[in-house]
């Protein structure tokens, strides 16, 4: 823009150039116009944007030097422009508020389809069933205001049968609602407290996976994977869709989601919930999860109805496929729990041991003192493992796992003085604490979630070992019980170790990762007793020559006599003077004492993680 001083009184000359190369497209004014400043005189099309040429000031136009279709040079001069000396510019009229553009509006009311409250009668008969829609579980589980929702506003893939104002009123987000978002950020910081969620709208088609629906859950796994954050799937569904039609192929099996969720498999946690039906390919992802939380009413299974019926397998009502009782009995349910707001909260609470340490000073659960009268003076009576774990560790830390599987041992997360720990304990009340195969199973999984995701391990042993017999072997215990060895052997995070009462035999080494040199520590409380296998079965076992040559009337006392020579060999403070155990402590010291061995224990880098933690 170039001005020319003109003597006072007269009107001033203002050239003004082209702001851009480009094209002349459309020329606003005429000469001797009068004109505002702000107002656009000449437009031009540069690299398809359309760019204005403005007035400056207010004046009036002297010459036009372009016409429409001329190409010009940025700074060639278009408009001469006269105004008067002195004169202030006009600023350009505000445009009229005419309310949302047109294309905001849209935006906004196509937002509002995805929301439960565009579906009155869906959310009536959801509430009716005593559940929650998927936006509301994961409104429960995330921190206020963060999901950062992907693919909301994908459809159903059916838009040749169906129109696609049907679609986006009865199908929104295509039945899946699944993102990012944050969990526990105010205990643990917004960086450790970020996860990925992934919710089947049973609202919607049932829940089931579609074209887009998969294709959605392919993003966000990828963004797990690729950000190593953990994952939460609302499994309730009914498997894959048959009504999608808009896609070429014939069957689907090359679809990827599977596969990458299983990938994830102790790379990250991944927490499965499910309220209500899951069946078929839902489930199929549930049972990737590391572990599975279930309300009371669910029903688990590979196949439905439908598909147990096609299969010529009769005719089952959903709920009969696989009851929550059931899945929780055969270990399939981790935690059973009485509805969603529990199963989110039980979620919550898992995915904490994962995000860090709670700050130190957290009181234990009960006073030290009352665990010298945890176990009966009688060693053969029955007690209650779970409340010495609650004694031990921080007060509501506890978080029990498969609770009503494989019986002969606990299995729980837990926080000792805020730092998040795995912890399996022998349970008398089964076997005495035999470990039988589901308890070898138990043990054997829960180990290799514990080294997965660098929790260390600690165990409090009571068994007489492993299962024996003909129905234990009909069970495949010479397998079951490999595998806890196979399993320990690989483990990277430490393990402690305390013998509460009884360590026998092959069970009470497998219970103390391989042997009992195994963890970094292994103490016994003073009323523990040792042996290769139980004591009144070695006693008839290895002395078997002298009962029989023993009149059968001294025969019992002789038996009794050997029983005590052999409990007082194998006593705990023998152990320990054999360097066979580490130390023996008084009951009221486990807390402070596995606070030691923690200290020392994590104070090293673990090396890299295994590979993936088994379903089973």
């Amino acid at each position: 823009m170039a001005k020319t001083q003109t003597p006072a009184g007269m009107r001033e000359r203002t050239s003004l150039g082209a702001p851009v190369q480009g094209a002349v497209i459309a020329i606003e004014v005429v000469a001797g116009q009068a004109v505002s400043a702000g107002q656009t005189l000449v437009l031009l099309d540069s690299m398809k944007m359309e760019v204005p040429l403005v007035a400056p000031q207010a004046g009036t136009v002297r010459a036009l030097l372009a016409a429409v279709g001329d190409v010009v040079a940025e700074g060639d001069i278009l408009v001469e422009l006269s105004a008067a000396t002195g004169l202030a510019a006009e600023p350009a009229a505000a445009p009229a508020d005419s309310g949302l553009r047109a294309d905001l509006l849209a935006l906004q009311q196509r937002r509002a389809l995805l929301l439960d409250a565009a579906r009155p009668e869906a959310m009536a008969r959801r509430q009716a069933q005593g559940r929650r829609s998927a936006r509301a579980n994961l409104a429960d589980l995330l921190d206020e205001g963060s999901l950062s929702e992907y693919g909301g506003f994908a459809v159903a893939a059916q838009r040749s049968r169906r129109s696609l104002d049907d679609l986006q009123r009865q199908t929104p987000a295509d039945g899946l609602v699944c993102g990012t978002g944050s969990v526990n950020a105010a205990l643990f910081g917004a960086e450790r407290a970020q996860v990925t969620v992934l919710a089947y709208d049973y609202t919607v088609l049932a829940g089931t996976q579609g074209v887009f629906n998969h294709r959605k859950s392919d993003r966000v796994l990828e963004l797990a994977e690729r950000l190593r954050l953990p994952v939460v799937l609302f499994a309730e569904g009914g498997g894959g869709r048959p009504g999608d039609v808009d896609w070429l192929g014939v069957a689907g099996l090359d679809c990827t989601t599977f596969q990458r969720f299983a990938r994830l498999s102790g790379q990250v946690p991944r927490v499965g919930i499910v309220s209500g039906r899951c069946f078929a390919g839902n489930a199929a992802l549930l049972g990737c999860c590391d572990i599975i939380i279930a309300t009371e009413g669910s029903s688990i299974g590979m196949g439905g109805p439908a598909m147990i019926e096609g299969g010529g397998l009769g005719r089952v009502a959903a709920d009969e496929v696989g009851p929550v009782a059931m899945q929780s009995a055969n270990g399939v349910v981790d935690l059973r729990v009485a509805d969603d707001a529990a199963a989110v909260a039980a979620a919550r609470q898992y995915l904490g041991y994962f995000q860090g340490a709670l700050a130190s000073g957290a009181a234990a659960g009960a006073q030290a003192s009352t665990l010298r009268q945890a176990l009966p003076a009688n060693r053969n009576a029955l007690y209650e493992p779970r409340e010495i774990l609650h004694a031990v560790f921080d007060a509501g830390s506890v978080l029990e796992l498969r609770r009503e599987f494989g019986l002969g041992v606990v299995t729980a997360l837990a926080r000792l003085d805020g730092r998040a720990v795995a912890v399996a304990a022998s349970q008398p009340r089964h076997l005495g604490g035999a470990l039988d195969a589901p308890a070898c199973d138990k043990l054997a999984r829960f180990m290799q979630l514990a080294d997965a995701f660098g929790l260390p391990l600690i165990t409090f042993v009571d068994t007489p070992g492993f299962m024996v017999g003909p129905a234990s072997e009909a069970t495949a215990m010479v397998r079951h019980a490999s595998r806890l060895f196979v399993t320990a052997a690989a483990l990277r995070v430490p393990v402690l170790s305390v013998v509460l009462r009884r360590g026998y035999g092959l069970g009470a080494m497998a219970l103390t990762a391989g042997h009992f040199h195994a963890p970094v520590a292994t103490a016994a409380w003073p009323n523990a007793e040792f042996g290769a296998m139980g004591i009144e079965g070695a006693v008839r076992l290895g002395f078997r020559k002298e009962l029989e040559a023993a009149p059968a009337d001294e025969r019992d006392a002789l038996f009794q006599r050997l029983v005590d020579a052999a409990i007082e060999r194998g006593q705990a403070l023998n152990m320990a003077s054999h360097l066979e155990i580490d130390d023996v402590i008084d009951p009221a010291d486990t807390r402070p004492w596995l606070l030691r061995g923690l200290a020392a224990a994590c104070a090293r880098e673990l090396p890299p993680r295994r590979g993936f933690i088994d379903t089973w």
